[in-house]
């Protein structure tokens, strides 16, 4: 079996469980169990106003954001799920820096949950530029769980690379 590309950085013991999953053809029947449902943010415009929510209700301090939307360019060869931004233009005599987040655009079909991981992250990196310490730790206060998430996203990262998920 090829490697668990998604994975790499996981504990063996983490990635054989994964394996055995795909080996008995049951990591979409595990996936569908744990994350049953589909979120409702189908458009650019209910993702901004998701994203606004969970701005202001945990970084309220942070810089505004201008723009998010869904973004079928993202792609998961260049490793981007998500993707924030800082567009610099000057403006008068003002050097004004837009923030933009864009998310993947398969994370329209996704579980809530996941969708809301990749926004938290990308919330993340308006206080936190860097994945560091203090940056993973603002992911689990704004997303209690967090870790859990990151790894179940991956695994269905992992699910949706195989010939079978896309028949």
């Amino acid at each position: 079996m090829p490697p668990l590309k998604y994975l790499q950085a996981y504990p063996p013991a983490l990635q054989e469980q994964v394996r055995q999953l795909i080996a008995s053809d049951r990591l979409g029947e595990y996936l569908q169990q744990r994350y049953p449902h589909k979120h409702a943010v189908q458009s650019d415009k209910a993702l901004y106003a998701y994203t606004l929510e969970l701005k202001q209700e945990h970084l309220r301090n942070a810089p505004a954001i201008d723009k998010v939307l869904f973004d079928n360019r993202l792609d998961l060869t260049h490793r981007a799920l998500g993707l924030h931004t800082a567009i610099s233009r000057v403006q008068g005599g003002k050097l004004k820096a837009k923030k933009e987040i864009r998310v993947a655009s398969l994370f329209k079909d996704a579980a809530p949950e996941f969708l809301r991981m990749i926004v938290v992250h990308e919330l993340a990196h308006l206080k936190e530029s860097h994945h560091n310490k203090a940056f993973y730790k603002l992911c689990e206060y704004m997303l209690p769980g967090y870790h859990q998430l990151e790894f179940d996203l991956r695994v269905y990262l992992t699910w949706r690379d195989l010939p079978k998920a896309q028949g």
